[in-house]
């Protein structure tokens, strides 16, 4: 690629083409020499090493440099303002605990002044040493600043939104500590996390109304520290599409394995939390064996379709490579098909052309035929595409192992309750708000 200086001219045969004598002026100064410069002056495009190092041009330089310099002087200078601020702030709230302002004198007076003590306080702006009015009887109520609050609410909610977008606790520390002009500890950032546990407590006992019309469930794996080495961790977790059309995730429960009685147990809990199912017409899952078993116990009236993503794995790991393509194309037209006939007759010409070759594959198939062709029962062909599969869900676990990647393992169970809780709370919010108007394959 030729780069363009001047009038059309490339860089390189002006390289080319540049006299001995300047190539030993920049070795040595590394600016173009007066005698040369009427001959290589500036045009437009060229290079800024032609101009000539002039006291005039060197200040304009300093002085464009100085510009971006403009935060370093704005903050002092906000910092003092905020100080003012806030202490003038406090000094209101005291005149009005007291009922006097300062030399003022009454016969009866309930509390007197008594100095000031210095408090630091962490803001947006850095770290302020506030003189902070106290009374001689103690027990100043301010409502500006929290007993014993060393940093502002603001502050925490930037700290514990650096923890719930992924930052491990150490990382976000250094990540803030240019911005805040002060160090936080990991330690800090731990503790102010930890004020997700009674949101993560009241979302897994929340009373769940009967409003899905469509349900998903599937386990995701994360891994945690454990006594003696790293353990992974299963949530097994459940997505429901309500009656208006919207998405949510539902609950989460940390479970030792996919088996049958840990599906049975999360399961039962939706069920007596309000769950019941009466108004879904369709379950979509892997085909889990465990979980499959469970929900003929919980949910036994319910259509199960299986994931068309999840069979066509298993079905072309049963397949040479060469002929995979083929085989997977052949799959295509069952799942995408018009309706059940034509998927059915789709099912037919696949086993006649690739039963004799690989039997396996095709009686993998046909074992779970029904199970895949469930969702052609729906009468809305605009949700077919979503119902084949658990695309839905996957989706969702996607932006969890997105957000615990960078932190690598976790610490525990209840941390990595709160980064998951974290982050379906922020999917909930925003389906909440983007109601799906068109049910498209790629939507």
């Amino acid at each position: 690629m030729a780069f363009i200086y001047g009038r059309g001219t490339t860089i390189s045969s002006w390289l080319r083409v540049r006299p001995r004598s300047f190539w030993d002026w920049e070795n040595s100064e590394g600016v173009l020499p007066p005698e040369l410069y009427d001959e290589y002056k500036h045009e437009e495009g060229t290079p800024m090493l032609l101009e000539p190092a002039t006291l005039r041009n060197v200040s304009r330089a300093m002085s464009e440099i100085n510009a971006f310099e403009w935060e370093g002087e704005f903050k002092p200078m906000a910092r003092r303002a905020l100080k003012q601020l806030v202490e003038q702030r406090l000094e209101d709230e005291m005149t009005e605990h007291l009922g006097l302002s300062r030399y003022e004198h009454a016969e009866e007076r309930a509390d007197y002044r008594n100095g000031h003590y210095v408090r630091h306080l962490l803001t947006e702006m850095g770290d302020l040493e506030l003189l902070v009015p106290r009374s001689r009887k103690g027990g100043f109520p301010s409502k500006l600043i929290g007993r014993y609050a060393r940093r502002c609410r603001s502050i925490d909610r930037v700290l514990l939104a650096c923890f719930c977008l992924g930052l491990s606790t150490r990382k976000a520390a250094s990540v803030l500590a240019p911005v805040l002009e002060e160090k936080v500890s990991a330690t800090t950032i731990s503790r102010i996390a930890r004020q997700l546990d009674g949101e993560v407590e009241r979302y897994h006992h929340r009373p769940l109304a009967d409003r899905y019309r469509y349900l998903f469930f599937d386990g995701v794996v994360l891994k945690s520290k454990g006594a003696a080495k790293v353990q992974k961790k299963i949530l097994l977790c459940a997505f429901g599409i309500t009656l208006d059309g919207k998405h949510e995730m539902i609950d989460f429960h940390a479970a030792p394995t996919e088996s049958e009685a840990c599906w049975e147990s999360f399961l039962g809990d939706l069920y007596k939390r309000g769950l019941t199912g009466t108004r879904c017409q369709l379950i979509a899952t892997d085909g889990g064996a465990g979980l499959h078993g469970a929900l003929q116990i919980v949910y036994p009236n319910s259509l199960l379709q299986r994931c068309w993503a999840h069979k066509t794995r298993n079905v072309l790991d049963k397949v040479k490579k060469a002929d995979q393509p083929a085989v997977k194309k052949a799959l295509n037209r069952i799942s995408h098909a018009a309706n059940h006939r034509k998927a059915t007759e789709a099912y037919w010409r696949l086993a006649s052309r690739w039963r004799q070759a690989y039997p396996r594959a095709v009686a993998c198939l046909e074992k779970d035929l029904d199970e895949l062709l469930h969702f052609f029962q729906i009468k809305s062909p605009e949700m077919w595409s979503r119902l084949r599969t658990t695309n839905l869900i996957e989706r969702s676990f996607r932006e969890v192992r997105r957000r615990t990647r960078p932190m690598g393992v976790m610490a525990n169970v209840n941390s990595l309750q709160r980064i998951v809780f974290a982050v379906f709370h922020h999917l909930n919010q925003n389906w909440s708000q983007n109601i799906p108007k068109k049910f498209a394959h790629k939507s």
